[in-house]
Order: structure tokens, then C-alpha cells, then sequence
């Protein structure tokens, strides 16, 4: 794949810095544009099952990602008033041939930064992009300051509110589903536990795990609510609003709340998968293409598989067939994540007759057969993209 075309990818979040180095290592000439004038990511955790640590290995970061992260080793399924557990999943018995890891965002970002930097990636910082023209020439995007980049193929890792995913398929407008989100990140107490609880009630839940060696917990809780909510990362709300919410859950959930000075929140919108992720010398990949709900913990996961696949498939195959075959092989992977996601948000949230016979249908097949409730997660945490 050295053939010296010049590769421009948007975006230096997890699938622009992920698809930067594997294609540089591939022996192209790869620029990122970055809008940020740095490189930071902060306040959230992540969730690496094990499709996408089997990425961050084959390409070379494991060492970084065994430092900077955390090995999980249980997801807890607990009754959000009583914090009675429901049932237990032990990751340490998944059966594949990786591991379950919880780790900052933050951590992440600076670990495929170092990578793309050290396989020769260009990272240009506060580059805005204000247009982006395609057709029957080189892609060609214009920058806020003025400047005009060319290039051979032009990579759209621009997220939710992708430019370049409105350049291949016109604008789509999503669909806010009544779901709000706090994050937050407070200091963990000693000994806490490597294992992800979710604490489930009617019309909410809160999920939260230890990050950073046991030094912080990072908390993510969501209510159903009739008012919108901007769908921004960057929002802000009074911790009392995010208390009241959860003021019916466990003290143990309640102790956490009260050490929240300032969540950030944020409202859950539904876009739909792009129809059109390739066009002449152009390709989207991670949420630009295929945005998901947070209730299964994959939206990471899909932007690292999404990057190797698109990279695996340039080393081998001309550039529009490779993009061909990236879609192909992508498309119906993340559809059935994202109708997972989207399950759980319904089933997060029950209440009434349903919830108790959900929960007691839990509790018997992890008493009798936990080993079964796990491995309904076999085709998604077994996916190994890099197998070829």
C-alpha cells in the first residue's frame, strides 16, 4: 500500500488516531486535522471488551493499554432501590482469547496519540473544518484559518455530528429519545473492586466502575425525562438536579451522588445508520457512520474494529473495492450492536410486573446456569476483526 497517496483523516478521537497509525504502518503518508487545539479527552470512562483490546494488541499498544487500564472482572446486575444484587457475570470466564478492560477515555486518546505520532501520523491541532467538497476530484476540505488540503483519500472519524457523513448522504436528523445522562468522575474508595455495577430501577439506572487503578470511580447515570437535552458532551448541570433523580436508589449509590460537584449531561439522540459510508475517494467510520446508544458499552469497541477493518481492507484491495468491502464487512456488524443497545435501554428500565419477572428470570439462570447467561455475549465479545 505504499504507493505514496496522501490519506487526510478528520477527527482525532479513538477512530481517527486508531485508523492514522494502522494505515501509516501500512506506508502511507497520513495527516490527522484535529478542531481542538489539543489532544485531551476528560471526565468519562470506557468499557474495552474483548473485540476491541484484541485491536489495541495487534497493533502493538497492549503494553500501554495493560498500564493505563484496569482488568474487570465482573459485571454486577443490581436492584437500584435495595442494591440487592440480581446476577453476576464473571468476565473472567469469557470464553475468548482476550481480556475485559475499564479505562479513562482520557488514557486512551494519549495512548493511540503516542502510537500515530510514533508511526509518522501528522496530527495538526486547531483545524476546524468549514467545508468539505467531493466529486470528480481529489476530496478537497476548507479550514477555518483559510487553508485548502487535498487529498488522495479523505477519512471522516468526525463523529455524531460528522461533516463528512452529511457529504456522502445528505443530512439526517436524529431522534431524541427521552433518555438524559450524567457522567461524572469522583475519587474511589480504598479497595474498590474491579467490576462494572449497574443499578437498574424503573425508568433509570446508573452504571459504575473503578478506573485508574482504583483511584477514581467513574459514574454514568440515566433518566428518562420528557424535556430535551442537547446532545453535547460539553454540557454542565447542578449536582442537586442529578441527586434528586437517584434520590430512591441504594445508599451506596446515594453516598457516590454526593460527592458529584459537577456532572456533565448530555441527552441521548438515536441517528440512524448511515446509508452511504464510501464514495469516490471518501470514507466515514465509527459514530460518523453508525452512532449507538451507550447501554451496551461498544461505541469505542465499533470505532476500533471499524479502524482496522478499513485498514486491513486498503493493504489489500484498490482503493474503491477495499472501501466496497470495508461497508460490507462493517454494516451488519454494527446494526446488530446497535438493536442490542437499544434493547437495553428498554429492558434497563422496566417496571411493574415486567421488571419483577425480568429480574427473577436473572436471578435463576445465574444461580443455575451463569455460564449460559454469559455466553449469550459470546458473538459479541468472541468478534475478532483481526483474524482477517
Amino acid at each position: 500500500m505504499s504507493d505514496g497517496q496522501s490519506i487526510t483523516v478528520l477527527g482525532a478521537g479513538i477512530a481517527g488516531l486508531a485508523v492514522a497509525q494502522l494505515l501509516a504502518r501500512f506506508g502511507r503518508a497520513v495527516t490527522v486535522l484535529e478542531q481542538a487545539s489539543e489532544i485531551r479527552e476528560v471526565g468519562a470512562g470506557l468499557q474495552i471488551s474483548p473485540n476491541g483490546t484484541r485491536v489495541l494488541r495487534a497493533m502493538g499498544l497492549g503494553g500501554g493499554l495493560d498500564a493505563a487500564s484496569d482488568r474487570a472482572g465482573a459485571v454486577v446486575l443490581a436492584d437500584g432501590q435495595s442494591g440487592a444484587a440480581i446476577t453476576r457475570l464473571d468476565l473472567l470466564g469469557l470464553r475468548t482469547a482476550d481480556d475485559y478492560r475499564l479505562m479513562h477515555r482520557a488514557d486512551l486518546i494519549a495512548l493511540l496519540a503516542e502510537g500515530a505520532r510514533a508511526a509518522g501520523v501528522d496530527i495538526r491541532l486547531d483545524r476546524k473544518v468549514t467545508d468539505i467538497a467531493l466529486g470528480n476530484h481529489p476530496p478537497r476540505v476548507t479550514l477555518a484559518n483559510g487553508e485548502m488540503v487535498e487529498a488522495g483519500l479523505l477519512v471522516g472519524a468526525d463523529g455524531l455530528h460528522s461533516r463528512m457523513r452529511t457529504a456522502l448522504n445528505g443530512e439526517a436528523v436524529p431522534f431524541f429519545t427521552h433518555h438524559s445522562a450524567w457522567r461524572a468522575t469522583i475519587p474511589a474508595e480504598p479497595g474498590a473492586a474491579p467490576v462494572v455495577q449497574v443499578f437498574l430501577g424503573p425508568g433509570k439506572h446508573l452504571v459504575s466502575y473503578p478506573l485508574r487503578g482504583g483511584r477514581l470511580r467513574n459514574i454514568v447515570a440515566v433518566e428518562e425525562r420528557r424535556r430535551w437535552v442537547e446532545e453535547s458532551w460539553s454540557l454542565t448541570d447542578d449536582p442537586m438536579t442529578l441527586r434528586v433523580a437517584f434520590e430512591d436508589f441504594a445508599p451506596e449509590v446515594r453516598g457516590w451522588l454526593d460527592q458529584v460537584d459537577r456532572p456533565n449531561l448530555w441527552g441521548l439522540f438515536r441517528h440512524p445508520v448511515a446509508k452511504t459510508w464510501w464514495g469516490k475517494s471518501a470514507v466515514i467510520l465509527g459514530d460518523a457512520a453508525h452512532p449507538t446508544l451507550p447501554f451496551l458499552a461498544q461505541g469505542a469497541n465499533l470505532a476500533l474494529e471499524d479502524a482496522w477493518v478499513l485498514a486491513d481492507a486498503l493493504s489489500r484491495y484498490p482503493q474503491a473495492e477495499a472501501l466496497a468491502r470495508y461497508q460490507s464487512r462493517r454494516e451488519g456488524r454494527a446494526r446488530r450492536v446497535i438493536e442490542a443497545a437499544n434493547a437495553n435501554a428498554r429492558n434497563f428500565h422496566l417496571s411493574g410486573l415486567s421488571r419483577a419477572v425480568a429480574h427473577l428470570g436473572l436471578r435463576s439462570l445465574g444461580a443455575v446456569a451463569p455460564s449460559l447467561l454469559l455466553s449469550r455475549f459470546d458473538w459479541l465479545y468472541g468478534h475478532d476483526v483481526t483474524a482477517g
